[in-house]
């Protein structure tokens, strides 16, 4: 167990974090950017190393921090309890505004930044947002519920065909026709308003997934991305966080699935700005995978801004 995990009010384990504190290699001074608090894992690790041999701060942010940006109100209530004592800063935002949280800062550029694209355990575990597929809570899916529409209302508004439209390019069902088709046709008869019961009418509709996913799976990615709009914020997160990094300052991005980790790619070897360290992605040990199973498809990537 990492030093500091522990301690934590969290179920959460960070995916790949001795690999994450090898490439962005925190030290004391700098100002490192978590866009993902999530648990506050990634984030407490960084914050202990830039905090580690620092001499006594006037402030608790003369000797470098740790800023942690988070669209969850209830990741950034729990951190601010579970970080407290530490070099971190905890905003709420999405981190595709991460610039505009550096102006209302007056910080210029940063020494590096991470992106954990993956989806919190405890979000997972709470019944009442629909993360969850067997959850009797509604069916939600929005990692703010002051922004947006929940996925339980765009299901009820959306034609058949959006729907298939929806669920076959956030979330790559060769089914979606069919789970489009199912859906209009029951929620005809009453609303379908929690994850249990989309859950159990997708796994009605299609054949038991042979790599042992849950059939239910892609669809709840699909609505999930819809409603966080989680691409369009990666894809302006791409364009603008390089011009936010000091020369040599490194952007490290754990993504999940094909539709996250392409974009990733190509943006780290087409971007100018950016040199790609990694060539290919850095995945999970077996040892990091059979301790924690949701780290499976978990996939690394780095890059540097160049001088």
């Amino acid at each position: 167990m990492l030093h500091g995990m522990a301690e934590r009010a969290t179920i959460h384990v960070p995916v790949l974090p001795r690999e994450v504190m090898e490439w962005l290699e925190p030290r004391p001074g700098q100002v490192i950017v978590d866009g993902t608090l999530g648990g506050g894992g990634h984030t407490l690790l960084l914050a202990e190393r830039i905090s580690q041999g620092a001499d006594a701060p006037r402030s608790p942010y003369d000797s470098g921090f740790v800023l942690a940006l988070d669209r969850d109100p209830a990741a950034l209530a729990a951190a601010e309890k579970s970080l407290a004592g530490l070099p971190v800063k905890i905003t709420q935002a999405n981190f595709c505004e991460l610039g505009d949280v550096l102006d209302e800062l007056g910080i210029a550029a940063v020494d590096g930044v991470l992106l954990d694209l993956g989806l919190s355990s405890d979000q997972l575990a709470d019944a009442s947002r629909g993360f969850s597929f067997d959850a009797g809570g509604e069916l939600d899916l929005r990692f703010n519920t002051d922004e947006g529409e929940p996925a339980w209302r765009l299901l009820a508004r959306l034609k058949e065909n959006e729907i298939a439209g929806l669920i076959y390019e956030f979330g790559e069902e060769r089914y979606s026709r069919r789970i489009a088709r199912r859906i209009v046709e029951a929620r005809a008869a009453r609303p379908i308003r929690t994850a249990g019961e989309l859950a159990d009418l997708v796994r009605r509709s299609i054949p038991r997934s042979a790599d042992r996913i849950d059939s239910a799976t892609r669809t709840f990615q699909a609505l999930r991305i819809a409603v966080n709009r989680e691409l369009e914020s990666l894809e302006l997160a791409l364009a603008r966080i390089p011009d936010r990094l000091k020369p040599g300052g490194r952007l490290a991005i754990i993504s999940f699935h094909s539709l996250e980790d392409r974009r990733v790619k190509e943006a780290f070897r087409d971007d100018p700005r950016l040199e790609n360290l990694t060539k290919k992605p850095i995945r999970p040990s077996d040892e990091e995978q059979h301790a924690n199973p949701r780290s499976r498809s978990a996939k690394l990537r780095v890059a540097q801004r160049v001088t």
